[in-house]
């Protein structure tokens, strides 16, 4: 139990960076790259074309045979049939260089190929034409790998325990040869421990090779896959999916066209009853294995396939079954409305001579109901200029009395002022004070702030409605302290009905020139016509007046 939950705590402390991502946004990223799968594959084409472009006339022969064998290298999961062609050619220079150990890794190249491509015979002869004994040492594990991987291409389709013997066989060979610090000794002896089962060792190497590796290394999709083939081993349905979903979306944004996690996908998804998924997946690995001429996945495929197209054509017959259903109940449906549509005409063909009879009195109507409508709008706006009169008369007939009453006590004040001097014979005292416009300025200021507070208690937007008559940059910003300025003044004066500027200088006491001057210069700085200005001055604190 204490080991378990040391190994527990090590998965947990080298998880790798994508398990935090949820199996839906893996299959999503997956999707995805299956949408972009052509986008991948020009890629690839355009750097192997690039690559192509550097070849030179002046290469020697060994130069070109390294060449041919990078390109080998690129088309060995992409395109076997192109990749065959330069190992060809490399035989061919291996010939002329005359070296046996660039033929030897041809040959093993070609009996590559061709196992994968389903020709057996002709990989088994050039294996058998091999010797091994007279091979270079840092050729070895490259004959074991191909003979092992001959066995494994040729049991995917005729499964049988000796095949799988030759296999763990020669697993067994390239574990002796290979570094034992190298990856490729660490994924062989991963697979050896899957296939004798010890899974706990063997996910336990896995998790610490993730760790260290990118999704973009080209050994990611494999690590992935065998993560995905231990789950499955352990019936674990949803990590199974994961890994095989990684794996696959590795492998197709490599254009590595043989891709045996989309076959394995394929059939989760057909398990869970996904159909349209798993025919997604199947249809896109056996065009990557036609694409590659990977004759092993192409039949295994097959039989994948034939399973999932029988139940996909199945749900499809049976969606067009229903289709068929649905289009007969449009069918009825429409034809009750055609019924109801022809119903329906009749009974409008009755209205509409009705509606002709109607049609004259509805004019006469509407044109009364515009008279109608034009006298009540008059009326409305008639009554609102009542209503703003007396309204006006009341507030200023209150504050009259009231000033009167104020100014009789004022002068009553200076009356007996004058009286105590006059008495005392202060006769110079009197002439400084008569001499004096202190009074007059003062009692004009207090006038003009009476004026003001009784205003702007009658019409308190005023201010602000005056400035949105106002171009923006020329609208009025009162002093600390001021109500209104002069020139709102003037036009609280003509918003009250005082017109004539005659009458306004003598209130405000400016030169008849000074007021013109203020309003001319008012109407210039408007937003609105200039003829039209002063009536919509007039017409401020109208609309709330008649709501009240």
């Amino acid at each position: 139990m204490k080991n378990y939950l040391l190994f527990l705590f090590f998965v947990l402390l080298h998880l790798p960076a994508n398990a935090s991502d949820s199996t839906a946004v893996i299959i999503a990223k997956l999707n995805h790259a299956l949408s972009n799968k052509q986008r991948y594959v020009d890629l690839k084409e355009e750097r192997i074309l690039n690559f192509k472009k550097i070849k030179s006339a002046d290469f020697s022969k060994e130069q070109e045979y390294n060449y041919n064998k990078t390109l080998y290298t690129e088309y060995q999961k992409f395109n076997s049939d192109s990749a065959i062609l330069y190992v060809k050619k490399n035989l061919k220079l291996a010939d002329e260089i005359q070296k046996k150990e660039l033929k030897d890794l041809a040959q093993l190249q070609l009996a590559n190929l061709y196992s994968s491509s389903g020709k057996y015979r002709e990989s088994e002869a050039i294996l058998k034409s091999i010797n091994k004994k007279l091979l270079s040492p840092s050729l070895l594990s490259n004959y074991y790998i191909v003979y092992r991987e001959f066995f494994e291409h040729y049991n995917a389709n005729s499964v049988n325990i000796k095949y799988i013997e030759q296999i763990g066989k020669y697993r067994d060979s390239l574990l002796g040869v290979l570094n034992p610090a190298s990856l490729d000794y660490k994924i062989n002896q991963i697979q050896k421990n899957i296939f004798d089962r010890k899974r706990a060792l063997a996910e336990k190497e896995l998790t610490v090779l993730l760790q260290k590796t990118k999704e973009t290394d080209p050994q990611f999709a494999m690590i992935t896959y065998l993560f995905a083939s231990i789950y499955d081993a352990k019936h674990q349905l949803e990590l199974r999916k994961r890994y095989y979903a990684l794996s696959a979306t590795a492998d197709l944004k490599n254009a590595n066209k043989d891709n045996a996690s989309l076959q394995e996908l394929a059939m989760i998804f057909y398990e869970n009853g996904d159909v349209d998924m798993a025919y997604k997946l199947t249809q896109s690995a056996i065009e990557d294995a036609l694409y590659c001429n990977v004759q092993f996945r192409t039949l295994l495929m097959s039989e994948v396939y034939s399973i999932i197209n029988t139940v996909y054509l199945e749900r499809e017959a049976e969606q067009k079954t229903k289709l068929q259903l649905f289009l007969l109940c449009i069918s009825l449906l429409s034809i009750f409305l055609i019924v109801a549509v022809i119903y329906v005409y009749k009974q409008m063909k009755k209205v509409s001579k009705i509606r002709g009879e109607l049609f004259e009195t509805s004019q006469k109507l509407a044109e009364l109901n515009k008279d109608i409508s034009e006298t009540n709008n008059q009326l409305q706006e008639r009554n609102a200029q009542l209503s703003e009169s007396n309204h006006v008369k009341e507030e200023y007939i209150a504050h009259f009395f009231h000033l009167c009453s104020t100014y009789i006590n004022k002068l009553e004040n200076y009356r007996i002022i004058l009286n105590k001097k006059a008495t005392a014979k202060q006769f110079d005292e009197i002439y400084k004070m008569l001499k004096s416009t202190t009074l007059v300025d003062n009692e004009l200021e207090e006038l003009y702030k009476n004026f003001d507070i009784i205003f702007l208690n009658l019409y308190p937007t005023f201010v602000k409605d005056f400035n949105a008559l106002l171009i923006p940059e020329e609208q009025i910003v009162l002093k600390q302290g001021e109500l209104l300025n002069t020139e709102l003044r003037i036009f609280a004066l003509i918003r009250l009905g005082i017109n004539d500027s005659v009458k306004i200088a003598a209130f405000l006491r400016y030169s008849l020139s000074t007021i013109y001057n203020y309003r001319t210069r008012a109407r210039n700085k408007a937003v609105v016509s200039r003829n039209d200005f002063e009536e919509m001055v007039v017409k401020i604190g109208l609309i709330s007046l008649k709501n009240q």
